[in-house]
């Protein structure tokens, strides 16, 4: 399982950016994706995560509203769009995949931010100047 994230790179606050999050080597409809960032001196959080399955994707409130996940299956990809960026969205950005192993969308939702994920794509840097 191989994941490449990209699309980072410098906005001005108030602009947009695309992220996206490629499998290598399986099939990324068979995983739960989530995308989280670190920024300097902080710990990693979660941004957004979205299911293999029905259900709304999840975000974290800091971006709910702004930022939007979506998969493309036919690019075997996993697309986070970013618009209204902040300043305080600066960060390094990464995607996780986990293999879809929950009852239901809902309860990886529940947990999406805290599970333990199978991969991880190497970071893109994200910097949002003022």
């Amino acid at each position: 399982v191989q994941l490449q994230a990209s699309g980072g790179g410098l906005a001005q606050s108030g602009g947009s950016l695309r992220l996206s999050c490629v499998g290598y080597g399986f099939a990324l409809n068979d995983y739960h994706i989530g995308w989280f960032r670190q920024a300097p001196g902080k710990d990693r959080e979660g941004v957004s995560c979205i299911s293999n399955g029905r259900g709304t994707p999840h975000y974290a409130d800091s971006v709910k509203g702004r930022f939007t996940i979506s998969r493309d299956i036919a690019k075997n990809t996993v697309y986070l769009q970013m618009n209204s960026l902040k300043p305080d969205d600066t960060a390094i950005y990464s995607c996780a995949a986990v293999r879809s192993r929950y009852s239901s969308s809902s309860v990886y939702y529940s947990r999406c931010f805290s599970i333990r994920y199978d991969a991880w794509g190497q970071g893109t840097l994200v910097t949002v100047s003022s």
